[in-house]
């Protein structure tokens, strides 16, 4: 039995997504807490590892259960997957900074890696003043920023490319991407939101590309040299990496259910070739 699992988190407190010893990261503290209700070692897959300081307000994973764990998910008092989100929430306690908004059967083929056909990050600057209420998901920038600007930049990197300029060198890793959808705005507040969305984004590819648009946005850089650095190819000081604390990942985004474990298979066939 396979359960989906769709995730909020305030990333402050973790070092990351993945497991790690002695560190407390999401992961571990999720599956510390589905154990002491369904017993055995539960292991997540999740569709997006973040990073340390980065938050989620649509994190998804997949929970694959024994038949144990099966048997005492169905001896529960209200048996369905949907209750065990609440269960869990008990365990994390009052006011956690992570959260299981939903559990639910996933669709026959659904992986939530490698089903996922895009992500979509967002990133935030305030440059027109500090709100303390908004510190921790907030980047302070002390310039002001041209939003226009940063938006004609953003949208000219869109595309299928070799992002290799704007991500963290890893090996063995392709850092070929397609970046379906990139842009600024201001909301209300005056708070600058970049909205970012690829098929899959490589290792600090989101805050690299939000702080060559800063660049961009004071001055230091020209629309042209966004692409100019991204064609070359070749990890650059021109501009800052921004901050974790800035970036959320809002959603993931899959096919219909009857396509879902054809690309769960056609991704696995391209990550082996790469």
């Amino acid at each position: 039995m396979r359960l989906r699992l769709d995730i909020a988190y305030d990333g402050t407190g973790f070092r990351g997504w993945a497991r790690q010893p002695e560190l407390r990261t999401v992961q571990g503290t999720l599956e510390a807490a589905i154990a002491r209700i369904l017993g055995g070692n539960p292991q997540l897959v999740v569709a997006g590892r973040t990073d340390a300081g980065v938050h989620a307000s649509g994190q998804v994973a997949h929970l694959d259960l024994t038949d144990a764990q099966r048997e005492r998910l169905a001896k529960g008092r209200t048996p369905e997957p949907q209750a065990l989100a609440a269960r869990i929430n008990g365990v994390l306690g009052p006011y956690p900074d992570v959260v299981v908004r939903t559990v639910s059967e996933a669709a026959a083929g659904f992986d939530a890696r490698f089903s996922a056909v895009w992500r979509r990050y967002e990133y935030r600057i305030a440059d027109r003043g500090y709100d303390p209420l908004e510190r921790n998901r907030t980047t302070t920038v002390s310039a002001p920023l041209d939003v226009g600007a940063m938006d004609d930049a953003a949208r000219s990197l869109l595309g299928l490319h070799d992002f290799a300029a704007y991500c963290k060198w890893r090996e063995d890793a392709t850092t070929i991407r397609t970046l379906l959808e990139f842009g600024w705005r201001r909301n209300a507040h005056g708070i600058l939101i970049a909205s970012v969305k690829a098929d899959a984004f490589c290792h600090s590819m989101v805050r690299a590309l939000v702080g060559a648009c800063a660049a961009v946005g004071e001055g230091r850089l020209e629309r042209a040299d966004v692409v100019r650095l991204r064609d070359e190819r070749l990890r650059t000081s021109a501009f800052k990496v921004l901050p974790a604390r800035g970036l959320t990942l809002s959603e993931v985004g899959y096919p219909a259910d009857a396509l879902l474990a054809a690309r769960a298979e056609q991704t696995r066939a391209r990550r082996d070739a790469d």
